[in-house]
């Protein structure tokens, strides 16, 4: 962002709070489905649960001004449909202006915070489904993690499942993202990615709410995706998370994923607006090619 643009957001921030809401009247709104069917999406929603890191790079998010610039130039690409994120973020896009006709799914519980004892309490702390419905963005994405030995799984549930039937009583879709979570010996939780626990996952997500009718999946690439995404004739899309392999290597399994019937375009944040060589751009017209 140029020195003046800066500025003007940081003053805005500090004198005209209502702004914001102002902003989210007046922006050209579009559709969430055009009809090509598909959708490719930059996640933004990583820093409110405090996950900085990238490519083992523990403060890779934390400037601020640095992540909306990756995020202008991405939404500037050709073919990037939109943006998920919390509500500090989306509202300095905003404010900036660069929402407009573009998806917006509002990320609505970011409460489980890595490597804390409430890590597996998803509670919903940012976007609900009448605060999406006020700003007039398109969906809401909510985390579901599973930790058979965790008894908050169970109120994270119950959490995601009123928030579906919310959404879905106001007609937008809910995009859930489900894990099975496994402990490891020194008790950290991480995401099982074993196809048959994905499987699980989403046989349990998908039954969420008092109608799936508004249900989309987000769901990682995975192993025998063949397999993973016949658990489910819900839409999808693929979660782009932070890969280990190389740049080619995730294409190509994106590639491959995109081609299953039930998958209808890409969720990704870190690999592109943080990729090895820096060139945003580059990295965000690969995926949109495959698309």
């Amino acid at each position: 962002m140029r020195d003046g643009v800066l500025q003007t957001l940081l003053e805005t921030r500090a004198r005209r709070p209502e702004a914001i809401a102002e902003a989210a009247q007046r922006r050209r709104r579009r559709p969430m489905v055009k009809p090509s069917g598909r959708l490719m999406l930059v996640a933004a929603d990583h820093p409110a649960r405090g996950a900085l890191a990238v490519r083992g790079r523990a403060d890779a998010m934390a400037n601020r001004v640095g992540l909306l610039d990756r995020l202008l130039t991405a939404l500037a690409r050709p073919g990037v449909d939109g943006v998920l994120g919390t509500p500090d973020v989306l509202e300095d896009l905003l404010l900036l202006g660069a929402l407009d006709d573009k998806v917006v799914i509002g990320s609505m519980n970011r409460g489980g915070v890595p490597g804390t004892a409430f890590e597996i309490d998803d509670r919903f702390t940012a976007y609900d489904a009448a605060s999406i419905e006020e700003m007039g963005f398109n969906a809401g994405k909510m985390l579901l993690r599973i930790d058979p030995t965790d008894p908050a799984s169970a109120s994270t549930l119950a959490g995601c499942a009123g928030a579906v039937s919310d959404l879905a009583d106001r007609r937008l879709p809910a995009l859930v993202e489900p894990f099975w979570v496994e402990r490891l010996a020194d008790g950290r939780a991480v995401n099982d990615l074993r196809p048959a626990s994905m499987v699980r996952a989403l046989a349990i997500a998908q039954g969420l709410g008092r109608t799936s009718a508004y249900t989309w999946l987000k769901v990682p690439v995975v192993d025998n995706m063949e397999m993973v995404m016949e658990a489910s004739t819900l839409p999808a899309l693929l979660l782009g998370g932070d890969p280990p392999g190389s740049p080619d290597d995730t294409y190509a399994s994106w590639e491959k994923a995109l081609r299953l019937p039930t998958v209808r375009g890409l969720v990704a944040g870190r690999s592109l607006l943080y990729p090895p060589d820096d060139d945003v751009a580059a990295a965000v017209d690969t995926a949109v090619g495959l698309l």
